[in-house]
C-alpha cells in the first residue's frame, strides 16, 4: 500500500510494554508539588513531549499559578526522576508481542524501521540500552522528542527520520502509535498510511474518534497492511 518505504513506531504502548507506570510517574510527579490529576486525564497527554504534557495538565486544573513555568519545571524534573528510575530498574520492560518480529519482517521488504516518542533522549537510550536493540539491526533510526524544535502533534521527528534516512516522500512513510497525538502527527506530516494499536493508552472506542486509516489489536497485523 502506498509503496511504503519506511515506517516510524511510537514506543511505550506500541512497541514496548508499558502497564501504566508512565502515568504512575505522572501523578506522582504532580503530586510531589501539591496537585492532583486523574489517570484519565494523564492518559490523554501520553505521547506528547513530557514537559507540554505536564503545562497541559497544569493549565486546564490549576490555572490560576503565580509562577506557572517554575511549576512546570517542577513537575517535569520530578516525573524525569521517577521515569528514569523505574526503566533502569523494571524487571518487566520488554517488547511488546511481535514488535522484533515485526521489524523484521519489514526489514525483509526493504522497509526502514524507525522509532519516535516524547520522551527525552536520556529517557530514550535506558529503554533502548535495556532492550539491547542498541546493540542489533532492528531499528534504523530513533528520534526523541528534546530532538527536535517541538515534539508531537508537529511532524518534526518524522521529518527528522526521513532524512537521515533518505526517504524523501511523506507519502512513502507509515505512523504507527497508541494514542491521539501519534494520528495527528501522522496526519501532520501527510503520511500515506496512519496506523493505530489498542496494547497502549487508548481503547479502540478512543482510538475511531480520531480517524486512523486502520486500527489494529497487535503489531502482528501491520505487515499485511503493508504491500
Amino acid at each position: 500500500m502506498n509503496n511504503i518505504q519506511l515506517v516510524v513506531f511510537d514506543i511505550a504502548g506500541t512497541t514496548v510494554s508499558d502497564k501504566g507506570d508512565i502515568a504512575v510517574a505522572f501523578i506522582d510527579s504532580f503530586k510531589k508539588h501539591g496537585y492532583d490529576v486523574d489517570v484519565v486525564e494523564v492518559n490523554k497527554v501520553m505521547g506528547f513531549r513530557k514537559k507540554d504534557a505536564v503545562k497541559t495538565l497544569l493549565q486546564k486544573f490549576y490555572p490560576d499559578q503565580e509562577d506557572p513555568d517554575e511549576a512546570i519545571e517542577k513537575i517535569h524534573d520530578a516525573f524525569l526522576q521517577n521515569i528514569i528510575s523505574f526503566y533502569k530498574t523494571d524487571p518487566d520492560l520488554q517488547p511488546l508481542p511481535y514488535a522484533e518480529e515485526t521489524f523484521e519482517s519489514l526489514h525483509r521488504k526493504g522497509i526502514k524501521v524507525g522509532l519516535n516518542t516524547g520522551f527525552t533522549k536520556r529517557i530514550t537510550d535506558i529503554i533502548i540500552s535495556r532492550l539491547n536493540w542498541d546493540k542489533s539491526n532492528l531499528i534504523d533510526h530513533i528520534v526523541s522528542s528534546d530532538e527536535v524544535p517541538h515534539g508531537r502533534p508537529h511532524p518534526f521527528m518524522i521529518r527528522s527520520i526521513m532524512n537521515v534516512i533518505g526517504v524523501e516522500e511523506v507519502g512513502q512513510v507509515a505512523k504507527v502509535g497508541d494514542t491521539q497525538v501519534d494520528v495527528q502527527e501522522g496526519r501532520n506530516a501527510g503520511c500515506g498510511l496512519v496506523v493505530s494499536v489498542t496494547t497502549g493508552a487508548y481503547t479502540r472506542e478512543q482510538l475511531e474518534r480520531y480517524d486512523p486509516d486502520y486500527i489494529i489489536d497487535s503489531l502482528k497485523e501491520l505487515p499485511a497492511l503493508i504491500q
